[in-house]
């Protein structure tokens, strides 16, 4: 039996977390100036580098903004996110979400798919379908949870790479760890048997150079985790 390594979060990290975790829960608004790094410091109990590196990370997270010889404020992170502003946002309060950002999220997943179809499966060869089939096969044979939202990641990310557009898979890729998130929830909820049966379907469709049913297979299936008889959160 192996078991994961443990690891303690830096306290860098920590102060991280607890900065994300008053921004979004809204004790830190919009605009509100930050007390001075060394006022911080005594009032956390830690270094001033662990609150300035922590600082410069919240930044670049698109959460706190630095003015020199002014201050650092509470940025508006939906205007100055990033990526991994949404990864905090999935982190936050054990992932968590509200029904709107669900829909933000799998819409642009379902944009991404759509386009997928529409660029690679007129050009596919049966190697190609082969390939996606064994990632279809290697949700069924998945253990855990994890592993199947992997192979089904691989799956779509595959179909990316076959449209033969050069920046959809490097975009579709960015979205990793976000979407590998909601799977993994979804599979929780509803067992990974059900997202194996519906990678199944699509992969059927695609077998059939069906484009316009895989599409409409997609939005049906983003639609029910969303708010239908699939749901992620309640």
């Amino acid at each position: 039996m192996e078991f994961t390594k443990l690891s303690a979060p830096s306290l860098k990290e920590l102060f991280i977390q607890e900065l994300e975790g008053m921004i979004l829960s809204g004790k830190l608004a919009v605009g509100e100036k930050l007390p001075p790094e060394r006022e911080i410091a005594k009032t956390m109990q830690v270094s001033r580098g662990v609150v300035n590196n922590g600082i410069l990370e919240l930044s670049r997270k698109g959460f706190l903004l630095v003015k020199p010889r002014v201050g650092t404020f509470i940025a508006d992170y939906r205007r100055t996110g990033t990526l991994e502003t949404l990864i905090s946002i999935l982190n936050y309060n054990g992932g968590v979400l509200r029904s709107g950002e669900i829909r933000s999220i799998l819409e642009i997943r379902l944009a991404l798919s759509a386009l997928s179809f529409k660029l690679a499966i007129p050009q596919m060869t049966q190697k190609d379908i082969d390939s996606l089939r064994n990632y279809v096969d290697g949700i069924a044979k998945s253990s855990t949870n994890k592993e199947a939202s992997e192979r089904a990641f691989d799956f779509h990310h595959e179909l990316a790479v076959l449209s033969g557009n050069m920046l959809m898979p490097l975009i579709y890729y960015t979205f990793r760890e976000a979407v590998l998130m909601l799977w993994e929830r979804f599979c929780t909820l509803h067992g990974k048997e059900k997202l194996y049966a519906n990678t199944d379907m699509l992969c059927q469709f695609i077998e059939k150079r069906d484009i316009e049913g895989a599409i409409n297979w997609s939005e049906r299936k983003l639609n029910d985790a969303i708010e239908g008889k699939d749901q992620i959160y309640y």
